[in-house]
């Protein structure tokens, strides 16, 4: 057998310092899930609530059937933008050949 030459030695290297995520990374990664998913909770549920937020926020106003179609605008693109997150997920999961572990696991103290 062969020894390992150097050049085989610097791609796990740069493998391993690549599958380290920093601070940034995974703060935009975890808000790619929570401000769609606030969004949607804390949309109101009437236009009419939408469009006197709406007024309350910025000094305008709009119409019912604009805040109508404001609001289910805003309701397809949070729910767009979490299932793109959930695709990037199992993608994800799917190219690392890793499992996604949904089951609850418990905390050894």
């Amino acid at each position: 057998m062969n020894p390992p030459c150097c050049c085989q030695a610097k791609p796990r290297a740069a493998t391993a310092a690549r599958h380290q995520k920093t601070f940034l990374p995974r703060l935009r990664e975890a808000s790619g899930w929570i401000v769609p998913g606030a969004l949607l909770a804390l949309m109101p549920k009437c236009p009419l609530c939408l469009a006197v937020y709406v007024a309350l926020a910025t000094g305008f106003t709009i119409s019912y059937s604009s805040a109508h179609i404001l609001m289910r605008a805003l309701t397809a693109l949070c729910i767009g933008t979490l299932a793109l997150c959930a695709v990037r997920l199992v993608v994800s999961c799917c190219h690392n050949k890793k499992t996604i572990n949904l089951q609850h696991t418990q905390i050894h103290q």
